[in-house]
């Protein structure tokens, strides 16, 4: 979490000019919007609604910070409604926004279409199809509207998960892999788009050899490859993902985890960067802040035991501002050293005044 070569003032601005440029709905021309004579277009038929209810619902998102009214929603049924969508803008004099929307959990409109439509990708998810894993090739083809606790359901059938993760499970796939997917796993693993190993994307701008006419094209790292990489982390910009092939591993047995409470900042990334930097160290490595504000229970009381509740309260109480590193280590019956190795790890760190841990 921490380093020591801090970005300077200059170099933030660029960095916050530059993400704000890219988010922002595609668009695969820059002229005004069409009339909305394609609610009548036969290829979408029972599919593309301008239904009050349905466009309040698209204009909304989990930050609730804008509100940005489409003129319709697509409920695709394959994948080919979205390519038809893509030609029809870009065949007609007036082109269109179009925006791909999972869960909704973006913050600034990142997944609305001002005057345009917005694709509703959850409606493509099908019970009997959709994930496929393969527990030889330690690999999973995914369609991208699917949520990543239901690829972990059916990967755990096999006795396999994910290399890497978002700390928070009801997010598309193709959602997380348009933006980074990072949790605690991270400095071990990488991120989430570091753990595909191909794509199927839907071309919306691309300067090569797609020029964003609504062409399906799989890439990989040998295959396409300027692609691949604009895709993942890319926030929809050069294409909309609906089949990802995601990295498996064995899933683990056992993990003993540990939270450790700080008032400290600077002990609490000294911790961190040291425990970050052993070899073969933690499988999970995060660090939040515990707040006195809000809900009594907004530090997540359930992580800690009950009899240590009034304590860590007093705590937050006393200091404002609380700092919380949580890590864990993956073990199993013929790996048991692992739990003397986190012990291990604990008594390195120097038991600075105000620091407390609780173990499981």
């Amino acid at each position: 979490m921490a380093s020591n070569n801090f970005p300077s003032q200059s170099h933030l601005l660029v960095i916050i000019i530059f993400i704000t440029t890219l988010l922002t709905p595609i668009t695969t021309n820059n002229t005004s919007p069409q009339p909305w004579n394609i609610l009548s277009n036969d290829n979408f038929a029972g599919k593309l609604t301008s239904a009050s209810s349905s466009v309040e619902a698209a204009a909304i998102d989990f930050g609730h910070v804008t509100k940005i009214l489409p003129s319709a929603v697509l409920n695709p049924s394959s994948v080919q409604d979205i390519i038809d969508l893509i030609k029809l803008s870009f065949d007609s004099q007036s082109s269109f926004p179009i925006a791909a929307r999972g869960h909704g959990h973006s913050f600034r409109g990142q997944a609305a279409a001002k005057d345009g439509v917005v694709v509703n990708m959850r409606s493509m998810v099908n019970e009997d199809r959709g994930i496929k894993v393969s527990r030889t090739g330690l690999y999973a083809d995914v369609d991208t509207a699917w949520l990543w606790i239901e690829v972990l359901n059916k990967t755990l059938e096999l006795g396999l998960t994910p290399v890497s993760w978002t700390d928070y499970l009801y997010l598309t796939i193709g959602g997380t892999l348009s933006n980074g997917g990072i949790s605690g796993q991270t400095s071990r693993y990488g991120p989430q788009i570091s753990n595909v190993l191909e794509l199927d994307v839907i071309t919306v701008i691309f300067p090569r050899n797609f020029i964003g006419k609504g062409e399906i094209a799989t890439c990989s790292n040998d295959t396409n490859s300027d692609l691949f990489y604009a895709a993942l982390g890319g926030l929809g910009q050069f294409g909309i993902i609906t089949r990802a092939r995601i990295k498996l591993e064995l899933a683990p047995k056992r993990a003993k985890w540990l939270r450790f409470l700080y008032t400290d900042f600077s002990e609490f990334t000294r911790d961190q960067e040291r425990l970050i930097s052993e070899t073969d160290g933690l499988h999970f490595l995060e660090g939040s802040v515990m707040l006195d504000h809000g809900p009594p229970d907004n530090w997540r009381s359930t992580y800690y035991p009950p009899s240590d509740h009034l304590r860590i309260v007093s705590m937050i109480k006393r200091y404002r501002v609380i700092y919380c590193l949580e890590v864990a280590k993956y073990y199993d019956e013929t790996s048991q050293h692992s739990v003397n190795e986190v012990r291990g790890m604990i008594k390195c760190l120097p038991l600075y005044p105000k620091k407390m841990y609780f173990m499981r």
